[in-house]
């Protein structure tokens, strides 16, 4: 009887590890598959992304006719520009004021067309979105017409109720503003949308909950909706402070980085001193030093979205 138990035993264990061994085959040749499929993808990356940002390290370490190479020689010539430093200070500046705004002005458009009857939320969603949807280098010279100094219909608005003219792009302060407001009604329509499919993913019962302890409109919001938004919120964030980090098309079209260079980005200063003044390498440089400021900003948000993701 012992040894027909283990017959019995030996027959169960060898047919289980068949079947593990076949279901490990069966997710490595799906593996392979997947690999395969994603291959295309792959290799476009590498063609457009990978390819492109070697290049352009290549060039950064060029001199100006790319003819020898002179390693970290441009990048210590721009960090000791004064110019630099202030396109550094802007682009900062920008970024972060405008991604602010654009998150802060989705949320509460998001949160009120999310109250809108079902059967109107489709057409608000749809006008919420123009903006978006145009082309920027249109958009923008709509907005051009509009902060035209002699036929500003923000001037003529302004002029009527006796506050007089102002020099929206000819003075570094409003030029600054009008650059960054350009940019927040460009940009808020995708947080907004962003926003609203994170709302909708909500539970209601969660509200429902919060209502029967007592909590007031604010507390559901700040207890409820935005810790159940948190990682819609943080991915949304990145991906429009490197959009906005790269901005080029609003900055070019309204300023092209005046007055005296204090509207300058990275792309637009870049445009600047590799294609306008002929050191493509030098401009090389300046683009390239979005990266380490982009990469840290990213690890701070994946991280922290990694983390609560650890603690769920």
């Amino acid at each position: 009887m012992a040894d027909v138990a283990f017959q019995q035993t030996s027959i169960a264990a060898a047919r289980s590890e068949r079947k593990r061994s076949s279901l490990k085959s069966a997710l490595q040749r799906k593996s392979t598959v997947a690999f395969l499929m994603t291959l295309p993808l792959i290799l476009l990356i590498a063609i457009l992304v990978v390819y492109p940002a070697g290049y352009s390290i290549h060039l950064a370490t060029l001199n100006k006719s790319m003819t020898r190479f002179i390693g970290l020689g441009n990048f210590q010539f721009l960090f000791k520009r004064d110019t630099f430093w202030m396109v550094v200070e802007q682009s900062c500046i920008f970024a972060i004021t405008a991604v602010v705004f654009k998150a802060l002005i989705g949320f509460i458009v998001a949160h009120f067309a999310h109250n809108i009857p079902t059967r109107k939320q489709r057409k608000w969603r749809g006008m919420l979105l123009v903006p978006w949807v145009i082309p920027p280098a249109m958009s923008t010279l709509a907005w051009l017409w509009l902060f035209d100094p002699s036929y500003s219909a923000f001037n003529y608005t302004l002029s009527s109720l006796g506050v007089g003219p102002i020099s929206w792009l000819g003075e570094t302060g409003w030029a600054r503003f009008s650059v960054i407001l350009v940019n927040v009604w460009y940009g808020a329509p995708f947080f907004m949308i962003m926003y609203l499919a994170a709302l909708k993913s909500v539970p209601e019962q969660l509200y429902e909950a919060a209502a029967i302890d007592g909590a007031n409109w604010w507390q559901r919001i700040w207890y409820v909706t935005l810790p159940m938004m948190r990682n819609i919120i943080a991915i949304t964030t990145l991906f429009s402070l490197i959009v906005t980090f790269a901005n080029f098309d609003i900055t070019r079209i309204l300023t092209a980085g005046g007055p005296l260079d204090t509207t300058h980005l990275f792309a637009t200063w870049a445009f600047r001193l590799g294609i306008e003044g002929g050191d493509i390498p030098l401009g090389a440089s300046v683009s390239l030093f979005m990266a380490p400021i982009l990469a840290i900003a990213a690890i701070f948000i994946l991280r922290d979205i990694n983390k609560r993701g650890n603690e769920a």
